[in-house]
């Protein structure tokens, strides 16, 4: 039973949209055999693959990249666990809460305060150096929402790199056990599954297809079969024009789980960091992030006129939640004529600063800014999906074997709005729950291989050549701020992309051919497109989405909306009381 299927569901919205159940792609050249699939290289991605590796006879760990490119790395801030005697997992379930909005599943939350102190000293025995105090226990800091020193560094501002390197240590260490294989390079095009069941619903997982870029022998199209098949594959980032997300979150995981019959849930609230590196209106990619960290060692927020702004707006002034302080800047740029703010740490010391944020002061240092000396130019931009798949407390989805962990998944943990460092915490408990839970479903005989079978419908696929044209709609409509005009606007014009490319036109030219940039880009499309209907029909502001035409939160609301495909691959959007 899903998290979702606990709570009271409503008759569902028909949005009109049509969304294809699978990508255009060529018949798979090779095939493997598998217990489990994991799919990405984050925190999330590495421990479930760890925690399988000794539990299942086999698991296939596929990644876009190299192991240690994911979104993980380019986390600064740090991991928040109730680790100190002062603190408890009851205030850090609190905190969370409130940043949450009212829409955090607290049996969620619980599991994340309770059991996460265990598994970042797991983390910690598997080789992470965090930062130490002078007794030797782990150093703790504090971010913007938090009411207590609870967050874990290691390098001062490279807690996710180091993260990453301990995990893909152990992975490493283990490549050539015959019961692990990884796939660097490669992209999952589609999640198989079985026969449909009553309603011409996809039925249970059958495994992936993946394309590997030329590496190994398994280049080309392949299909890895397997009754389980974990999804990490991280945020959606590369969906706006600009974001801190690697260019690899293009939401692949999180399309792929929609057609395959997955509901999505939370998917409008989108977390805009309020403190990224501001170099220009034509700047896109990915943006250079100054951490929330930076705030909370005492680092001010200034207007363009140098006037401090944010005392104002919440009693925890630049420590506020993340959508405050973004939100706050954006009508603060809008009031002052200007496209960005300044961040001033130079009264922190310029020891401190190369100290306590080495990896900060070298980023900034390379586009010329001197942050000891120096205001720091900044505004917001997408940062963090609080949305994604929806699942249970093991990372079970709707759909009989597909599980999905970390930023692609949809917990409940983050409602309408993440508490800072809350991230990493989330991938490790929840892939760790769901490791364990496909190992004793593997163990049972309860997932079992079942033949895929292809779904219904045309296949789609966008030209890369139109991800900026995406980008930019899904950003003036579904962007930090929004209103119903902009929103039925982006949704008609992300309607008018074509997601026919690869049907050649009467002249026989193909627009585009089945390959990496073209899924990519269609999984850009569908995200875009599930975003931008149900930020629409949430007639009201919280958390992560604002809306100027609905400024006030409305108790009317405070439940989940889930998205969904329906037999005739419409998209469908379905209130759900929360528990």
């Amino acid at each position: 039973m899903t998290l979702a299927e606990t709570g009271a569901r409503t008759a569902p919205t028909r949005t009109g949209v049509h969304v294809a159940t699978h990508l255009a792609a060529p018949e798979p050249g090779w095939t493997t055999h598998a217990d489990a699939v994991v799919v990405g290289s984050g925190v999330a991605g590495l421990t479930a693959a760890l925690e399988l590796r000794t539990r299942v006879p086999r698991v296939v760990l596929v990644t876009k990249d190299v192991l240690a490119s994911g979104s993980t790395v380019w986390a600064q801030g740090g991991i928040a666990a109730a680790l100190a005697p002062t603190d408890s997992p009851e205030a850090h379930l609190a905190d969370t809460l409130v940043a949450g909005a009212g829409l955090c599943d607290e049996r969620a939350v619980r599991v994340l305060v309770t059991e996460g102190p265990a598994r970042v000293r797991e983390l910690a025995a598997r080789g992470a150096v965090f930062d130490r105090a002078p007794d030797g226990s782990i150093s703790l800091g504090r971010e913007g929402g938090h009411l207590a020193d609870r967050i874990a560094h290691a390098g001062g501002d490279a807690t996710g790199a180091e993260v990453s390197r301990a995990l893909v240590a152990q992975i490493e260490a283990v490549r050539d056990d015959p019961g692990i294989e990884v796939l660097e390079h490669a992209l999952v095009v589609d999640v198989l599954t079985g026969a449909p069941g009553d309603g011409g619903r996809p039925g249970p997982v059958a495994g992936v297809t993946v394309h590997v870029i030329g590496e190994g022998s398994r280049d080309g199209v392949g299909a890895v079969l397997a009754p389980a098949v974990i999804l990490a594959t991280g945020g959606i980032g590369q969906v706006y024009r600009s974001s801190t997300n690697p260019v690899q979150a293009t939401g692949d995981g999180i399309a792929a789980a929609l057609r395959a019959g997955a509901r999505l849930g939370d998917v409008e609230f989108v977390q805009f960091h309020p403190t990224v590196l501001w170099l220009g209106s034509a700047v896109k990619g990915q943006l250079t992030l100054v951490s929330e960290a930076v705030r909370g060692e005492g680092a001010r927020l200034l207007d363009t006129d140098g006037v401090r702004f944010m005392p104002q707006v919440h009693p925890l002034a630049e420590l506020a939640p993340r959508d405050v302080v973004a939100h706050a800047i954006v009508r603060r740029m809008a009031q002052t004529g200007t496209d960005h703010v300044w961040l001033d740490a130079r009264h922190l010391g310029a020891d401190f600063l190369r100290h306590r944020f080495p990896t900060i002061t070298e980023r900034l240092a390379d586009h010329g800014v001197d942050w000891t000396t120096d205001l720091v130019p900044v505004a917001p931009a997408q940062h963090y999906f609080s949305g994604g798949v929806v699942t249970d407390l093991d990372g079970r989805t709707a759909v009989p074997g597909l599980y999905a962990v970390g930023e692609a998944a949809c917990t409940g943990v983050h409602g309408a709005n993440r508490l800072a460092s809350n991230s990493l915490l989330e991938g490790l408990v929840f892939a760790h729950r769901a490791a364990n839970h496909v190992a004793e479903a593997i163990s049972s005989g309860t997932l079992t291989v079942v033949p895929a079978v292809p779904r219904r419908g045309e296949p789609a696929l966008v030209a890369a050549a139109a991800r900026a044209r995406v980008q930019r709609v899904a950003t003036d409509g579904s962007g930090v701020l929004r209103d119903a005009e902009g929103l039925r606007r982006a949704l008609d014009r992300l309607g008018q992309v074509g997601t026919d490319a690869y049907v050649p036109p009467e002249d026989g030219r193909a627009v585009a051919e089945p390959q990496p940039a073209e899924w990519e880009t269609t999984n850009v499309h569908q995200v875009a497109t599930a975003i931008t209907a149900a930020a629409l029909l949430r007639e009201e502001t919280r958390g992560g989405h604002v809306r100027t035409d609905f400024p006030v939160p409305d108790e009317a609301w405070r439940l989940r909306q889930e998205l969904e495909l329906d037999a005739d691959g419409m998209l469908t959007v379905t209130p759900v009381a929360l528990p």
